[in-house]
């Protein structure tokens, strides 16, 4: 029998997991092909400090095919996904969120496209970003377009994690495995055919989510650092242009007192000019610091994240 593996990150997610499990077992048991496939549930708790776990555990006593996997800490989402699609065995595997705003009703039609063997992932999209802060939403969409002009990876505007795979597919993503992960990265840079289902944004079935204006700046950085070598390109023209500005005001400055036998004048704008030069500058090492960051923490192969206590 089919097995499909659905794995779900959690991070104090107490109040939506009773929820959760409510509706994809609904979905399943309505829908007459998956109602014929086996499931395994694989909860990942990231280092939650509410009940999470402890409903988790209960729930996993009650029904055989809930698993779980505690971090010792908080390790992130990508750490948590990493971890769910490493202990997997499912010969398709499902990534969700367990806050409903990954409707489980698209479940069948994912699967219907999937069983077909025409695709290799049936990935999700959103088309509209509606309860999001218009700020947040602006700053998304400019960071899909930038990293799809600066990279050869390209990622679908308004890509979700929530995505059935194939367990080719996923054994894949589990070659890669560099410390500092972008899994919407990862997903595209793999290849495989790719289905895109859209749907209209859906706001949290209860709480406030994890990811901060700042968190998701983080995060885009990282994707941009993970993805492209451009900004150093950039860092490298800037430079250049800057330096061939300089030379070319120096001759001007060289033939003006020449001619005209009068000290250049203007120390404010001299002051500008400096100051603009020095910012360009800590920008460009800013740049290259953020890269050297990144190789320094590869380097160190540190564990992507450390199990504390698990039923799998």
């Amino acid at each position: 029998m089919v097995l499909i593996s659905i794995i779900i990150p959690c991070l104090n997610e107490e109040k939506n997991i009773p929820i959760f499990c409510k509706e994809v077992s609904k979905v399943i048991k309505e829908d007459v092909e998956l109602s014929n496939l086996s499931f395994e549930l694989i909860f990942i708790d990231d280092g939650s400090d509410d009940k999470t776990l402890e409903l988790i555990k209960k729930l996993s006593k009650e029904h055989e095919e809930i698993k779980f996997i505690s971090f010792s800490r908080n390790f992130g989402k990508e750490a948590a996904i990493y971890a769910g699609l490493e202990n997997s065995i499912g010969d398709f595997i499902i990534l969700m969120d367990a806050d409903l705003q990954d409707p489980p009703s698209l479940l069948p039609q994912m699967y219907s496209f999937i069983k077909s063997g025409e695709y290799d992932c049936v990935a999700t999209r959103r088309t509209s970003r509606k309860g999001e802060p218009a700020i947040r939403s602006a700053f998304t969409r400019a960071f899909y377009k930038i990293i799809n002009m600066i990279s050869d990876t390209k990622i679908v505007d308004g890509a979700r994690d929530f995505r059935l795979m194939t367990r080719q597919m996923v054994n894949s993503i589990l070659r890669v495995t560099e410390y500092n992960r972008f899994s919407k990265g990862i997903f595209s840079w793999v290849g495989f055919e790719t289905k895109w289902l859209e749907y209209e944004n859906i706001e949290r079935q209860n709480g406030e989510t994890n990811w901060s204006f700042w968190k998701l700046l983080i995060y885009a950085t990282e994707g941009i650092i993970s993805f492209s070598t451009t900004p150093l390109y950039i860092s490298t023209i800037t430079g250049i242009i800057f330096s061939i500005l300089a030379v070319i005001s120096m001759i001007i400055i060289i033939i003006r007192t020449l001619i005209f036998g009068d000290a250049v004048s203007g120390w404010a704008s001299t002051i500008s000019v400096i100051l603009l030069l020095g910012g360009i500058q800590l920008f460009s090492i800013g740049i290259l610091g953020q890269y050297l960051s990144k190789t320094y923490l590869e380097t160190k192969n540190r564990p992507i994240y450390i199990c504390k206590e698990t039923n799998i």
